[in-house]
């Protein structure tokens, strides 16, 4: 009897020669694929997923990988597709169908149709002389040695190689595609994908809720507008440039070395002049990399997120964590 770590190892095995086939006698027909995506994207048409079986939830998945990556794609059942859900498709489409055998009864029934409809059939599959793979156009082979089920029955190996062809196919489009970061967040809104990718113009501090004083400012004109603001700095600005901060920290450390005699200080002489700043357009998982980094618990936000240029926003750790 395999033990767990054994079958893990039986996939893990057909992943390598998957890649070693990427690498070689696949590497034309994959590119090949990739290319006719993007432009089949670029042109306004989708990439249209179908398969049965185990074959049939991985070609859902890929679909949805190619959505979430910027590729316009949808699943298809095939049955389905022959009573009715053939509208879906339209001439100019990708059809990719995944079947290890090549001769899943279902999508053979669509063959006759696909050329009426101008529907381009790219196949994956494991048997490079089945009857699907002879009636496309391209075919990316998914052939394992064996399957990690114990009597070589059930599909294990062969759709984790589905799989991970599918994501790669996906990844290799949406750079061709030239999808950006920025794509990404807005494809995911919700859940923690969607809140680390929110930008940091949407949860900073703006306008009068930034707490700034002047160089001149007294301490307890700092210690006034620091409460007041309740983001535990104030920035230190004249003419509308960025001259420094000051933290609680800050303060803690100057009555500490300094005792009564901190009261006569201006802003000027006590302010830290190398304040850790960010540009608006970040995402938030970069703005809390950042303070993690640095040990800090805000941001001031710039212009262009030098500290020589306009502050805009102020951002804190609670803005991140809420």
């Amino acid at each position: 009897m395999k033990r767990p770590s054994d079958l893990v190892r039986i996939e893990a095995e057909a992943l390598e020669q998957l890649a070693q086939r990427l690498e070689g006698s696949q590497a034309q027909a994959f590119e090949q694929v990739a290319a006719l995506l993007a432009t089949t994207a670029q042109s306004g048409h989708r990439a249209v997923l179908t398969g049965v079986g185990k074959s049939g939830l991985i070609a859902r998945k890929i679909a949805a990988t190619l959505l979430s990556t910027g590729t316009s794609a949808q699943f298809l059942h095939p049955t389905e597709a022959l009573h009715g859900d053939l509208g879906l498709l339209s001439r100019g489409d990708v059809l990719l169908a995944l079947s290890y055998s090549g001769e899943s009864e279902e999508l053979l029934r669509l063959l006759p149709v696909l050329p009426r409809l101008g529907i381009t059939l790219v196949t994956l599959t494991g048997c490079a002389n089945s009857t699907l793979a002879k009636a496309s156009a391209r075919v990316l082979d998914v052939s394992v040695d064996r399957e990690a089920c114990n009597h070589q029955l059930a599909p294990t190996t062969s759709t984790t190689v589905m799989l991970a062809l599918g994501d790669a196919l996906a990844i290799d489009v949406s750079r061709r595609l030239d999808f950006q970061p920025q794509d990404f967040a807005e494809l995911h809104p919700g859940g923690q994908l969607g809140k680390r990718l929110i930008p940091v113009s949407q949860l900073m501090h703006t306008g009068d809720e930034i707490p700034t004083v002047a160089p001149t400012a007294t301490l307890p004109e700092i210690i006034h507008e620091m409460s007041a603001k309740r983001l535990g700095l104030t920035t230190v600005q004249a003419d509308g440039k960025l001259l420094g901060v000051l933290s609680d920290g800050d303060l803690r450390r100057l009555f500490a070395s300094s005792g009564p005699d901190a009261f006569h200080q201006t802003a000027a002489q006590i302010l830290n002049p190398t304040p850790r700043t960010i540009a608006s357009t970040p995402f938030a998982a970069d703005a809390l990399t950042l303070m993690e980094r640095h040990k800090i618990t805000a941001l001031i936000v710039t212009e262009d997120g030098s500290e020589t240029s306009s502050v805009i926003g102020v951002l804190h750790l609670h803005d991140l964590l809420a």
